[in-house]
């Protein structure tokens, strides 16, 4: 499968927020789109992602301050992405071996979607139950 896939499945928009946004703002968009991370953007296109992770570390280190700066004071600027044509199951290992969570899906240097672990564990469980569902019907007609 690949994650053109899962875009399809569950669409491809993506919520965004600017360098500029205050952190406070940043965590009040989470919480509204029930989200983990967000993909920072500017006027040239994608300049990093941010996520709950990023907060709660800075937030330990600097402290209630922070919420004041801005996203661009702690977002990662080193991305891991993908494209639409990339394996599900190589994009796993990616996020495996990079320790993320959220991968921004770029294509022709646009942002066309993101993809969490979340999806790549729901993806991998419907793959599952779609296995499972056969192995049962061949067995019950017996082969």
């Amino acid at each position: 499968m690949r994650i053109a896939d899962i875009l399809r499945a569950k669409g491809a928009t993506v919520a965004t927020v600017t360098e500029t946004t205050t952190v406070s703002s940043l965590l009040a968009e989470l919480v509204a789109h029930n989200i983990g991370a967000m993909v920072v953007v500017g006027p040239d296109g994608v300049v990093g992602i941010v996520s709950e992770r990023d907060v709660v570390r800075t937030l330990h280190d600097r402290g209630p301050d922070l919420l004041r700066q801005q996203v661009s004071d702690i977002m990662s600027r080193i991305l891991v992405t993908c494209t639409p044509d990339d394996l599900v199951d190589d994009l796993s290992a990616l996020m495996t071996n990079n320790r993320v969570r959220h991968v921004p899906v770029m294509q022709g240097g646009r942002l066309v979607g993101i993809v969490s672990i979340g999806d790549v564990v729901k993806n991998r469980m419907e793959e599952l139950q779609a296995e499972q569902q056969h192995l049962q019907a061949y067995i019950t007609q017996g082969g």
